[in-house]
């Protein structure tokens, strides 16, 4: 491949690849009947003014597989982590006893599980619009390097083919990625 044509299609592929990534952690934050100290990354605590999130002010555990532990590294922040846990309406009771905040983690419902498979599956076609919108812009690309930058036909039409043959790639993957979520949801 021509190294123009080569360094468009690197560029679609990072962009590819970040929204794969992406997707990956929104799926680690999905609360599925086991403790995972990950679904309170996207909580945010005041934290002397600073929307910050309850990782950075506490150590966040998983003792077992019903319970989430966290320890705030000020005392004073035990109240506020706490009101932080029930306004991000995730389902947990935070309780305390002064020094560490327990959530117990309840069984989910039918119900809740298809919520959260539905949510899965449109966060899934949301990264593979993202894939195929980095497709088509490595595509325009390649047009324009044709026509302005003196690219060959065989080079477009070279870079268009791996272009193709990544975003099926990157859609295969984010189908493995939401189809292993939906069978861990299903789990009980």
């Amino acid at each position: 491949m021509l190294p123009r044509a080569k360094e468009i299609v690197d560029a679609a592929e990072k962009k590819m690849n970040d929204s794969v990534a992406f997707l990956e952690e929104d799926l680690k934050t999905y609360r599925v009947g086991k403790a995972n100290p990950t679904v309170l990354n996207p909580v945010l605590v005041d934290y002397y003014g600073t929307a910050t999130p309850i990782p950075q002010v506490a150590s966040v555990t998983a003792p077992d597989a019903k319970t989430i532990s966290i320890q705030p590294w000020e005392k004073s922040m035990i109240a506020k982590i706490e009101k932080a846990i029930i306004d991000a309406n995730l389902g947990l009771t935070p309780s305390n006893n002064g020094e560490v905040i327990r959530c117990l983690v309840p069984a989910l419902t039918e119900e809740r599980r298809k919520e959260l498979i539905k949510k899965a599956r449109a966060a899934g076609e949301t990264a593979k619009v993202t894939v195929r919108n980095a497709r088509r812009d490595g595509i325009d690309l390649l047009k324009k390097a044709q026509k302005n930058e003196g690219l060959s036909e065989d080079g477009e039409k070279e870079g268009e083919d791996e272009l193709q043959k990544l975003t099926d790639r990157k859609v295969k993957e984010i189908d493995t990625l939401i189809d292993a979520k939906e069978k861990d949801i299903m789990t009980v």
